[in-house]
Order: C-alpha cells, then sequence, then structure tokens
C-alpha cells in the first residue's frame, strides 16, 4: 500500500498530469505496478484510509514521506471517493430523529414502526441512525468519519434533521436534539472518540438493541398489525417506544436547556467544523410565529415543508389535514422569518392524472403565493401497510407508466424557474419495499435526457451549478432574476459563467411593511428591515481561511452582499439582516453585521 502511495506522490510532483483524479487509476494501470499487484488491486478508499492512518499514528513515517499542504491538497482529491458529495460548497450530514407518534395519517405514507413515521428502515440514514440508537451525536460522528475516509474536508456542515413533523416533538428533545448535533461538531477528534465509546455503552448498558435482526423481530408482531389495518402506527409507538421501561429510561435523559444549546453554539462559532446550515422538516399546519422563533433559537436556517400538492381535492382523497389557505400563511411566514423554503411535491398521488399534475406545479412556480426556493419533486409509489394499498388493489388508484412520469418530469423542470433547485427526483426507498411505482435509480437522469433530445434548456440551479470546476473570476458576470410574491420583493442575485453556469448566488427579500406592521406583535423583524435569506457559494469544498481552486473564498459572497445592501438601500430600508447560521456568524461580524438576538443586522444609512 505504501509503494503505490509514494507512486502517486511521485507523479503528483513531477506534474505528469493535470487531473489529479486521474492520477490513481494511471498509478494502478501501470504495467509494472500491475504486475506487482494481487488481481483485485486495492481501491481508493483503501489507500485513502492507510494515509490517514499513518498520518495520525505514525507521525515519524507520515514526515518522512515530505509531504506539504499543497501536495497533500492535491492528493486527497487524487484519491477523493463521489466528489459530488462536497461539490455544491458544503459537507451534508443527515441526521433522523427517534420514533414518535405522528400528528397526520396520509393514505400514502409509511408505517414502518422501526423509523420516525413517513421513513423506513431500509434507507441509508435510516440504517445509520438505527445503528447509532437514534442518537444525534453518534449520528454526526459516524458520518464524518465516513466521509473524511472518503477524502472530504468537513470544515462547512449542512445539518438536515429528517423525521416527519419536528414540531410533534417535546420540545426538550427539539432542544436537546440539536445541541448534541453542536456538540458532536465542535468537540475535537479525542473528544468525539471518547464521547462515541461512552454513549454507546450507556445504550447498551440501558438495555437498548441496534442490531437489524433483533429490532426487527421486537417489532414484528406490531408490523403485522399495522399492515392489515388491526393497528394504528401512533397506537404502536405508544405500546413500543412511550410505554416501554428502557425507552422512557433513555427519553429521560434526553432533555436540555436553551442555555446549555446556547454555549455549544457558542463553541462552533470558532470551531474547526462549523454549522453553516441547519434544517428541519415539518407540514404547513405546524408552521407558526411561536413555531419559527423557537426553530431560529435552535440556529435553524432552512424548513423542509410536505406540501405533495395544491389541489384542494387531491389533498383531501390522499387524507391530507391541510389547506391551501394555510400552505400560503406558511409560506409567507417562513419567507418573512428569513428561512429558504423547501417544499416536499408528489406526483400521481390519489385523485391526479398527468394533466392535472403539471397544472399544479406550474402553480407552485408561478402563483406569488408560494415559489419554493428548492424542491423535492417525486412520485408517489405504494409501500406495503398504508391505506393507498386498498385504492390499488380496487383499482381507483395506479402507478404510472414510465413514459407518463417522464412526461410530468420533463414539463414541472423546465417550468422551474432559475431561483429554485429540484434537489432530488425520487426518495431513498430500497425497489423492494415498493409494491408498484417507480423503481429506478436514474430516473432524474432519464429525464434530464429526454429534455436534452428536445433541445430545451434547463433553467433551475442545480442543473446549472459549477460544482467542483474551476472559476474564472474575470468571466463572470452578476444578475439579478426579481420576482414578487404576496408579502415581499425578492431578488435572486447570482454569479454567472458566459455559459449560464452559476458559481454562486444570494437571495434577498424585501418585506412589505404593511404585512409586518400588521403583525408586529409576532415578528422578530420590523418596518424598513431587508432581509438576506441566503448566500451560497459553489465549488468543492474548501478548508476554512484557505483559498482554492473554485469558487470558494474568491470574495464572491462578499460581492453579493454588497450588491444586496445598495439594492436595499436604494429601495428605502434602512437596516438588512441576514439570517446567519452558527458557523457563519464570525464572517458576518467581520463584514460589520451586529448579532441582534435571532438575527445578524446591519445598518444601511
Amino acid at each position: 500500500m505504501e509503494e503505490i502511495l509514494l507512486d502517486i506522490l511521485d507523479a503528483l510532483r513531477r506534474g505528469e498530469r493535470s487531473d489529479d483524479e486521474e492520477l490513481f487509476s494511471c498509478v494502478i494501470g501501470n504495467p509494472r505496478r500491475r504486475s506487482e499487484l494481487s488481481a483485485q488491486p486495492p481501491a481508493k478508499r483503501k489507500v485513502l484510509a492507510y494515509y490517514l492512518h499513518v498520518r495520525e499514528s505514525d507521525p515519524q513515517r507520515w514526515a518522512s514521506w515530505g509531504i506539504d499542504s499543497e501536495t497533500e491538497k492535491r492528493l486527497l482529491q487524487a484519491l477523493q471517493v463521489k466528489r459530488r458529495r462536497t461539490a455544491s460548497g458544503v459537507a451534508t450530514i443527515t441526521v433522523i430523529t427517534k420514533p414518535w407518534k405522528c400528528s397526520s395519517a396520509c393514505l400514502y405514507c409509511p408505517n414502518d414502526v422501526r423509523m420516525p413515521k413517513s421513513y423506513l428502515s431500509d434507507e441509508p440514514a435510516c440504517q445509520r441512525a438505527e445503528r447509532n440508537y437514534f442518537d444525534p451525536y453518534l449520528q454526526v460522528a459516524s458520518r464524518l468519519r465516513a466521509l473524511t475516509q472518503m477524502g472530504h474536508v468537513t470544515d462547512k456542515v449542512e445539518l438536515i434533521v429528517l423525521g416527519g413533523t419536528w414540531s410533534d416533538y417535546p420540545r426538550a428533545y427539539q432542544i436537546w436534539f440539536a445541541t448534541e448535533l453542536f456538540r458532536a461538531l465542535s468537540d475535537g477528534a479525542a473528544a468525539v472518540a471518547a464521547g462515541v465509546q461512552k454513549r454507546r455503552q450507556r445504550y447498551k448498558d440501558a438495555g437498548l438493541s441496534n442490531n437489524r435482526e433483533e429490532l426487527a423481530a421486537r417489532v414484528s408482531a406490531r408490523q403485522a398489525e399495522i399492515d392489515r389495518g388491526a393497528l394504528t402506527y401512533n397506537q404502536a409507538i405508544e405500546q413500543l417506544y412511550l410505554n416501554d421501561a428502557i425507552w422512557r429510561g433513555i427519553s429521560a435523559e434526553q432533555t436540555a436547556t436553551i442555555d446549555g444549546l446556547v454555549r455549544q453554539q457558542v463553541r462552533n462559532e470558532t470551531a474547526a467544523r462549523r454549522v453553516v446550515g441547519l434544517v428541519v422538516e415539518t407540514r404547513p399546519d405546524a408552521i407558526t410565529v411561536t413555531s419559527l422563533t423557537m426553530l431560529r433559537r435552535l440556529g435553524c436556517t432552512k424548513v423542509q415543508m410536505g406540501i405533495q400538492s395544491l389541489d384542494p381535492v387531491v389533498l383531501r382523497q390522499n387524507e391530507r389535514a391541510v389547506t391551501v389557505d394555510k400552505i400560503r400563511e406558511a409560506f409567507e411566514l417562513l419567507r418573512v422569518f428569513g428561512f429558504k423554503t423547501h417544499v416536499h411535491f408528489m406526483l400521481n398521488l390519489l385523485g391526479a392524472t398527468p394533466a392535472a399534475d403539471k397544472r399544479d406545479y406550474a402553480r407552485l412556480c408561478t402563483d406569488p403565493a408560494f415559489l419554493p426556493d428548492e424542491v423535492k419533486l417525486y412520485p408517489c409509489s405504494l409501500v406495503a401497510g398504508t391505506g393507498l394499498c386498498a385504492c390499488y388493489g380496487e383499482g381507483t388508484w395506479r402507478p404510472y407508466s414510465e413514459e407518463e412520469l417522464l412526461e410530468v418530469l420533463a414539463a414541472d423542470t423546465l417550468a422551474t424557474p432559475p431561483y429554485a433547485r429540484i434537489s432530488r427526483m425520487i426518495r431513498d426507498i430500497s425497489a423492494h419495499d415498493i409494491v408498484a411505482g417507480n423503481k429506478k435509480a436514474n430516473l432524474r437522469q432519464l429525464v434530464e435526457r429526454r429534455i436534452e433530445q428536445t433541445g430545451a434548456s434547463i433553467a433551475e440551479i442545480r442543473s446549472r451549478e459549477i460544482a467542483a470546476d474551476a472559476v474564472d473570476l474575470e468571466s463572470l458576470r452578476l444578475e439579478s432574476v426579481p420576482y414578487a410574491t404576496t408579502v415581499t420583493d425578492e431578488y435572486f442575485l447570482q454569479w454567472v459563467t458566459p455559459e449560464d453556469r452559476i458559481a454562486g448566488f444570494l437571495r434577498l427579500s424585501l418585506p412589505e411593511a404593511v404585512y409586518v406592521s400588521s403583525r408586529q406583535s409576532g415578528l422578530p423583524v420590523g418596518p424598513g428591515e431587508a432581509m438576506i435569506r441566503e448566500v451560497h457559494v459553489y465549488g468543492k469544498v474548501a478548508a476554512l481561511d484557505e483559498a482554492g481552486g473554485n469558487a470558494q473564498h474568491l470574495g464572491l459572497g462578499r460581492r453579493l452582499i454588497e450588491a444586496a445592501c445598495q439594492i436595499a438601500r436604494d429601495r428605502g430600508y434602512t437596516a438588512l439582516n441576514v439570517i446567519s447560521s452558527v458557523g457563519t456568524r464570525e464572517y458576518y461580524r467581520n463584514l460589520g453585521f451586529r448579532d441582534q438576538d435571532l438575527y445578524q443586522q446591519l445598518p444601511l444609512q
């Protein structure tokens, strides 16, 4: 292994290839090296793991290799696995909350009692959560270790908290969960290792298993009752968790105070690994001034919201206990609070048709009451144990054909405006869990191929982002895409290349004075205050305070903020708020923003 590593280092120093990513294949494919290797050459992951192990445990040997910071950077790029994981500029870590009762009961929603509502135990993030006892600290530590072993920089982390409806959980649990997320990222390597060992032992001592077979056996009887309609998901959760002595004992320890949370947030402001985004998942009817104020206390910056449809008939047929008026109100509150809006929208629900689905999505993207920043756009899948199974058996619901599905998704993709991002087109549901519906993991590629064949161009963000590509600063131009919502004027400022690819962007909201004044008693912002809802610069994650060959750390973010200040000032606004994440507070302080309770603020006069 060491000889392979030294060969790669020699090639790097000779500068034989401009593409560092090709070096590994080049060395492995060398005839001389191939003759010395076994039939199965080592994978990148193993070579990288060997390098990281030596660097940590054998500093003398590591020093003998003579690796400076620039060579190490190129070496890690050559050995990096799954580049896309951090190509958007941030390392993303998804964590799952523990199984809990849900205040809704949608017709199509999975009822796996090993998981929080709507999630299935075979989904990758769910498997990781179960192995880690649903403990947030352990889940973060596990993911950090995996990303590091794949060669990714984890200095800037976006935390995505999934698990159905966040506000259904007790407030003390919410505070504890967020506190432990920040603690895991702020602790150094030695503290994390000790913390992981201590926590795992505590769960074992309490009698909680993390063995998949044992957990499946424990819930099998209740799961069978749910699947045949003899028991509800919430009833099973009460029996298996809320009334279980082991789980009650563990839950009693899962509590924290706001003061404790704030201490961990302050630690994270200058930690080696900082939280640059915190996302939670909820429903429109759970969004209130009180709940959003609490989310800001926790450090949240983006809200995932299950909308599924804007058709009231479809919502009722699928037992979605929410009205379109409530969805509209949720959008208004989220926007004025400064949150990024990430909505879930489903095709092929009971009562929908391909033509109606296209009209429904077009409304989402054109009606000023909605206009999300990000969308998970995916088809409904039939999962065993859901209410939709009876409809499938009766013939009142059927999955769209592949042709119908591609047609709808292609139309929806083209209808998505340039300030919105389609983050996903499928859920991580295993094919064997899908009774009927799409099972193709490459659905998005099929949609993009269809659009490409028509010659049409896609405007949505994900298709235009530069990912980890290098940036020619001289060729970039700053564009402003203005649009209006029911309560704000929005400006989407973007750095674009001559090919119209995005190197960075900023979302600026100018709230209407009438709306703010009418709800002044409840809103955390006042009249005359503009809001930056997001600043994002693309490129592979560059370590904090280091410059890279991509768009990060080239001043693009600062210049976007300067442009936003000028727009807000010209429109008569007297202050500019930013919904900063905990890990970006120092960045904004250095630009003159002052800490103001839930936000940071820059005077404009």
